[in-house]
């Protein structure tokens, strides 16, 4: 269902991002502060949503009509897959030196036979197959990694903010078993489709939090974009955080999205997440 990426971009990006990471340690060993670091294990939970268009021909209405090829539009909720989970983890990590710093975050996750819920079938010249019955499970392995080099432009008593630069690389092994039927089971077909993608994208965005002067809390926030291998790729998050002596923790609302070169396709997974940090 979903294309296989090209790889013409990637050597530039990732070159680019090596350099720059390269060059911000370079940069902050000439500093006068020492290093500081910052690991936060986290649990997401995401809602993943995605739609292509597939070669799925000869689909057959209840009304006699066949049609084909049709656009796919599914969604899968945290109650379908948490009971199917395998394994997960989740954690970002920051070594800062003065103004400048390298940040670093890893997902993975895999979950099996999962419920999936197949929102639209859509057909030739927008037509929606609204009589017809749609059953899915999906098996999905997936790991996003980041790694971006960042230069801290504004340090207030109120406000915290970097500008930073790097890559994401993104491998996703899923199977999406979909059934089609038909009323009065004119038509009953079950068909495998494959979701595999392996790829780099460079990104540019900018990081940061909000601080109250007097108070423990704090507003994190994050946005990045890129393009790569995908057509486009962005991130975005925004908390809630309170400060502790060994560390902080934090409640956000992320949103990652990819948007792919061929067959139309695109995957976002958004939804809360829960994280503690550890700071020396």
């Amino acid at each position: 269902m979903f294309p296989s990426p090209t790889r013409g971009h990637f050597p530039f990006f990732f070159v680019a991002a090596c350099l720059l990471v390269m060059s911000t340690v370079g940069v902050a060993t000439g500093g006068d502060s020492g290093w500081e670091f910052r690991l936060t294990p986290y649990l997401w939970l995401p809602a993943l949503e995605g739609s292509s268009d597939i070669n799925r021909s000869g689909l057959q209405l209840p009304d006699g009509t066949t049609v084909g090829p049709v656009s796919l539009n599914a969604s899968t909720q945290p109650s379908d897959y948490l009971s199917n989970l395998n394994m997960a983890f989740m954690a970002m990590g920051e070594a800062r030196k003065g103004r400048w710093s390298i940040y670093t975050d890893v997902l993975y996750t895999s979950f099996g036979n999962t419920e999936t819920k197949v929102r639209n079938v859509t057909g030739p010249d927008g037509f929606h197959a609204s009589q017809v019955e749609r059953k899915a499970k999906t098996d999905l392995s997936a790991t996003v990694w980041t790694l971006a080099g960042g230069y801290q432009v504004i340090d207030r008593s109120n406000l915290a903010l970097d500008l930073m630069a790097g890559a994401r690389y993104l491998t996703l092994d899923s199977d999406l078993k979909l059934k089609v039927q038909g009323s009065a089971d004119r038509l009953s077909r079950e068909n495998k489709v494959s979701l595999d993608q392996d790829g780099w994208d460079g990104i540019v965005g900018v990081r940061g939090q909000m601080l109250f002067p007097g108070t423990q809390w704090f507003v994190p926030f994050y946005a990045d974009i890129g393009t790569g291998d995908s057509k486009l790729t962005w991130q975005a998050l925004l908390g809630i955080g309170y400060q502790l002596d060994w560390g902080d923790v934090t409640l956000a609302y992320r949103a990652l999205s990819y948007d792919f070169d061929s067959h139309e396709a695109d995957m976002t997974l958004h939804g809360p997440g829960l994280g503690v940090s550890f700071s020396w």
